[in-house]
């Protein structure tokens, strides 16, 4: 079978790209051939497939008819025209496309009358801002029925005039041309709560199934319990950092270690020494993954403190992987990942006591680490492994190609 993988960015940017690239792996060792469809960038990854890219763009052009290429450009529809017809693919799977890549990608795969499919790894269909947030970090889900005026009315893409009008008009023709409730024939959801918002949103049920990211399993480690927490990921108030810093200033035993680096780190470093706790956090800046593993291993429990609409983080599937315990917030697609009290522990997203309560049992508490680290490594096994999503993925295709397609 021939896939051709589209996403947007086609180096390690984030969870979607780790899919679109690791989903590449699995599907050639399972004897498939595949290409990349993305957008150039001296970043990108070079790879031994066929790759076509479109030209750079994004929605910080002073160019108002330019920026509008990203609901719909004509020049990335040729690209694509010219990668159906050079590479020819049995599939399109497409992924994060939205924006850069635009809708105009769509029209010649429907043409040739080829399946596609696509894994929501956001909420961008629903919402404009993708991540059902205000521009005041709230959660918001006023447009999930098509009122993307408030998208405009609340700047809630990058606090933008111009910026969220742009993504309320996108959002508009996509749900006008019918892409994702018409167009695409078979969406993936990488967490139940996604899958439901997809339904709301107005996509058929029959559509539109929900599938866990998978994970290459490292080979066992040794069952350390090392004396801090670890929060790895992107550091922005939506994740829930704040609270993390607050509950740990509640304790008096414990060191958090934080690896990643984003738009609140200043913030974050100056809100730490407020509540006198620097001599208790690190702070590990962008690690690679190899080195990032270390860390988990010696760790005694990852925190993965949300308070938005996480989809299936890497982070939890990677902390499990290594045979190690998470702390998670109850939002969204994270409870749905971590068995509460079996493999790792949940809290109320909105309450730092019920936060620091766990966390402090989870400091104190070395017989329940013991317990919580065997059945993570078990249940990452039985949930995550790479041969169990490519069973499940298989048979869409295979489905889509016997003429499923309603």
């Amino acid at each position: 079978m021939k896939i051709l993988l589209v996403n947007k960015f086609h180096y390690l940017k984030g969870g979607s790209e780790k899919y679109y690239f690791d989903l590449a792996k699995l599907l050639q060792e399972n004897g498939h051939e595949v290409a990349f469809f993305s957008m150039q960038d001296e970043k990108n990854i070079k790879t031994d497939c066929k790759e076509y890219f479109v030209e750079s763009s994004d929605m910080n052009s002073k160019n108002l008819l330019k920026a509008f290429d990203i609901i719909y450009s004509r020049k990335n529809k040729k690209v694509m025209e010219k990668a159906l017809d050079d590479f020819k693919p049995d599939i399109v799977h497409l992924n994060n496309f939205q924006r850069q890549l635009s809708a105009s990608i769509i029209k010649p795969i429907k043409k040739r009358n080829i399946p596609i499919v696509f894994t929501a790894h956001d909420l961008q269909a629903i919402c404009p801002n993708k991540t059902m947030l205000d521009s005041k970090n709230n959660i918001c889900e006023k447009c999930l029925n098509g009122a993307y005026k408030n998208c405009i009315e609340k700047n809630c893409i990058k606090n933008s005039k111009l910026k969220s009008t742009l993504g309320a008009v996108e959002n508009q023709y996509y749900k006008t041309k019918k892409i994702y409730t018409d167009k695409i024939n078979y969406i993936i959801t990488p967490s139940e709560f996604y899958r439901k918002k997809f339904i709301e949103y107005g996509v058929n049920e029959r559509k539109v199934t929900s599938i866990h990211n998978f994970i290459e399993l490292p080979n066992e480690n040794d069952e350390i319990i090392g004396n801090y927490a670890i929060y790895f990921g992107r550091i922005s108030k939506e994740k829930g950092i704040f609270n993390l810093v607050e509950a740990l200033s509640k304790i008096e035993n414990g060191e958090l270690y934080i690896a990643g680096t984003g738009p609140d780190e200043e913030l974050l470093k100056n809100e730490i020494l407020k509540l006198n706790i620097n001599n208790r956090v690190k702070f590990l800046g962008y690690l690679q993954q190899n080195e990032l593993n270390k860390y988990i291993c010696n760790s005694r429990f990852a925190v993965l403190p949300s308070i938005w609409y996480d989809n299936c983080p890497y982070s939890v599937l990677e902390t499990l992987a290594q045979g190690k315990t998470v702390l998670g917030s109850n939002i969204a697609g994270i409870p749905e990942l971590i068995k509460d009290k079996y493999s790792g522990l949940i809290f109320r997203f909105d309450d730092v006591d019920d936060l620091k309560n766990k966390m402090q049992l989870l400091f104190n508490d070395n017989e329940l680490i013991k317990k919580l680290q065997t059945n993570a490594r078990k249940q990452a096994i039985d949930e995550f492994d790479k041969n169990v999503y490519y069973n499940k993925i298989i048979k869409i295709y295979n489905n889509l190609l016997a003429g499923d397609r309603e």
